[in-house]
Parts: C-alpha cells; sequence; structure tokens
C-alpha cells in the first residue's frame, strides 16, 4: 500500500492496492445484491442514472422525484437495507486513519456499478448530516478515471487513474469538493462510497 498525497489537492489521498483481496469484496457485493438488488435510480428532474445503485448499512442513499436523501429502508422491497459487513467498515476506517483522518465508523455504503459506458457526472456529496467526517471510495474491478474538480463544478479537473483495491479518501477542505467517474476501462467496475450519513 502506498499513500499519495497531489500537492495540487489539499485533503484528497489516494491510497494504492490498499485492499489486499479485491475479488472477496466483490463477491460480498454480488451477496449484498441478493437482498439488495441494484438498480437505475432516477434524479429528481426524472433522467435516469447509467450507473446501477443499491446500499448496505444503516442508511442508504437513493435518488427519485422526491429528491437526494437517506432512508432506513429500501424503497424496492420495502425492507431495511442489508448489514454493513463488519469488512466494509474495518477497511473504512483503516483507510480512514491512514490518511490523517483519525477514526471513522461509517453507517453508510453506497454501491455503486459501472458497465459499459455508465459514468458518473461531477456532483459533491452533501446530503449527510456531519460534514466533519471523510469520503472513503474503494474501486473494485475494472479500473477507471476518477475526476477531480474541488469547489467548483468547472474547468479542467485533476485525473487520478484507479485500479481495483485502490481507495480514496478526502475530508476537511476538500469534503464537498465536487468530483465524476468516467467509464470503466474494462467489463464491469464497483465503487464502495462509505460515508457518516445520520
Amino acid at each position: 500500500m502506498s499513500l499519495m498525497a497531489d500537492p495540487e489537492i489539499v485533503d484528497l489521498y489516494v491510497l494504492r492496492r490498499f485492499v489486499t483481496a479485491p475479488a472477496a469484496f466483490v463477491q460480498m457485493v454480488v451477496t449484498l445484491y441478493e437482498s439488495a438488488p441494484p438498480r437505475r435510480m432516477q434524479t429528481p428532474g426524472g433522467r435516469l442514472m447509467s450507473s446501477e445503485m443499491t446500499n448496505c448499512g444503516a442508511l442508504g442513499w437513493v435518488s427519485d422525484h422526491a429528491g437526494y436523501r437517506y432512508v432506513t429502508q429500501d424503497p424496492l422491497t420495502g425492507s431495511a437495507w442489508p448489514e454493513m459487513p463488519e469488512a466494509f467498515r474495518d477497511l473504512a476506517g483503516r483507510a480512514a486513519l491512514a490518511a490523517g483522518f483519525g477514526i471513522f465508523e461509517p453507517d453508510a455504503c453506497l454501491i455503486n456499478c459501472y458497465r459499459g459506458p455508465a459514468q458518473m457526472g461531477a456532483h459533491r456529496d452533501a446530503d449527510e448530516r456531519d460534514f466533519s467526517q471523510p469520503i472513503v471510495s474503494v474501486s473494485l474491478g475494472a479500473p477507471a478515471y476518477f475526476l477531480w474538480y474541488g469547489a467548483q463544478r468547472r474547468g479542467s479537473p485533476a485525473k487520478l487513474w484507479l485500479e481495483s483495491g485502490d481507495v480514496v479518501v478526502w475530508g476537511r477542505s476538500a469534503r464537498k469538493g465536487y468530483h465524476a467517474v468516467q467509464r470503466p476501462q474494462g467489463e464491469v467496475r464497483y465503487n464502495l462510497t462509505l460515508r457518516k450519513a445520520g
């Protein structure tokens, strides 16, 4: 594992090859799909997102005509989101400590699945209650470019090449930074975004 801090990007860190067994984490995602199937969510404006999403943990992030928010139940099944695997929780805690953010105990994990042309446009994570907590983002499967815009959603972003097992952690001054994900350079890419939402 190596820690990379881009001098042009304050409070964002890339932990290369931090996940020692990415395939095992992919299998955990596939198992979670049995309880909370992935789906393409709609933006409040009615546009379908290109990636498929689901959640695990006490809270799950959803988007529909009513807006962006966290909920305790899966709208698709009416059941509580599946419990977050301890391996996810442990990984997020160790990553936050390695990046210098202290103790981090996530209660929400958004799971994105990118296939084919699926990608994520520039956005920021701003639906949580406590912005003093970092974001931990785990890449699994096919590699892709992670784009970092920062405080403004414009201009030329920094491009970070992420491979399976890489983890990005950001917080403090970067906590509400705009970021995006380009289409995967391979068959399928999974991303775990762990947050303290409640």
